[in-house]
């Protein structure tokens, strides 16, 4: 069993690398700085619901969100290699994104961060969320 009670689910080999800052390494912290940025969960969220989207389609279903950080998210989520993105030769040419598999196994995390804000957080009056 791996430091503090997670047990590692992938061999060594298929697991991403990232560190921690601090002396030992720390699964929690090192998660939470792949999928702990703004519109990282939401645009995770979206591809798990809907399945591989184009640039626009992914605009619109990520509401709230400019192009430019929809982009810079997506280059992120990317170097992280947890987004795809792949060119698809249609008239005109178009960019589809995807899950890779390590941002599918994502699923629970995402789940979970929805069923604790369901259960725990209601809407305040300015669009930010208030613990109830």
């Amino acid at each position: 069993m791996a430091a503090g009670g997670l047990r590692p689910s992938m061999s060594d080999d298929a697991r991403l690398p990232t560190s921690c800052p601090g002396e030992e390494w720390c699964p929690v912290t090192a998660t939470a700085s792949l999928v702990g940025k703004k519109w990282h969960p939401v645009i995770i969220a979206r591809l798990l619901e809907d399945g591989p989207l184009g640039f626009s389609e992914l605009e619109s279903e990520v509401d709230g969100i400019s192009s430019k950080v929809l982009s810079e998210s997506l280059d992120d989520l990317g170097e992280k290699e947890l987004v795809d993105r792949t060119v698809v030769n249609e008239k005109p040419v178009r960019v589809q994104y995807s899950l890779t598999e390590h941002g599918e196994s994502l699923e629970p995390v995402i789940v979970a961060l929805g069923e604790w804000g369901e259960e725990h957080l209601v809407q305040a009056e300015e669009g930010s969320a208030s613990v109830v």
